[in-house]
């Protein structure tokens, strides 16, 4: 989910942050429209083997937030967006690229995670795009969906991950080693804090923006 609140700058569609966050956007829903129209003509495994690269690429951008966050661009903190990042890196990277054996990468669950990730990045930056670009408020209905979406694809998509990562273990162990297999299991233990402390973080911003948008048209907001 969200891990970011822009800085306060002058609004221009054409800054570098404001095509960074379209580019972006327009990058996920494209592969929002391959879970939604490609997928059911494919299936899976040809899916995953047509779409895995294009998601690693994407996904790989985002290192660009980390950069933005270190560099004071954007107010967050580099540890939670590296870490964050890191996350989904370890996905597209630790399984999809190096792992692609991975029965769960090659069904079912590979179609939940990306339409909850993708789902959710079309929104998150387009907001941001928006709200980077434009002196106006974002549009309520961008608003509601941004806050909350969450509720239902936040646990899809950790869930899902989850599913993969451990359907992943055999793999990693038999191809890189048990050192590579611990590495995961390590990672798939940090979900059992990291879950609920992100969980009621996102709902704290998700009240926050609720209370916002049902102020007088003439209050400027704050949503992050």
């Amino acid at each position: 989910m969200a891990r970011r609140s822009v800085k306060t700058a002058e609004k221009s569609p054409f800054s570098l942050l404001s095509i960074y966050n379209l580019v972006a956007s327009f990058g996920w829903g494209y592969l929002l429209y391959n879970v939604l129209a490609v997928y059911p003509k494919l299936l899976q495994p040809l899916f995953f083997l047509s779409t895995k690269n294009l998601l690693i690429i994407i996904q790989t951008g985002s290192l660009i937030e980390v950069l933005n966050a270190a560099l004071g661009l954007v107010r967050a903190p580099v540890f939670t967006t590296a870490a964050q990042v890191a996350s989904r890196l370890l996905m597209v990277i630790g399984v999809f690229l190096l792992l692609p054996e991975t029965p769960a990468a090659n069904g079912i669950p590979f179609i939940t995670v990306l339409f909850a990730w993708s789902f959710t990045e079309v929104i998150r930056y387009f907001f941001y795009f928006y709200k980077l670009s434009f002196e106006s408020r974002p549009p309520n209905l961008l608003v509601i969906l941004r806050y909350n979406m969450f509720w239902v694809l936040y646990p899809v998509g950790v869930a899902s991950e989850l599913v993969i990562l451990y359907s992943a273990l055999p793999y990693a162990e038999e191809i890189y080693g048990w050192g590579y297999k611990a590495f995961l299991i390590f990672a798939m233990l940090t979900y059992i804090p990291g879950f609920p402390i992100l969980f009621v973080h996102v709902i704290g911003q998700r009240n926050k923006a609720m209370q916002e948008l049902k102020a007088p048209k003439g209050t400027p907001k704050k949503t992050t």
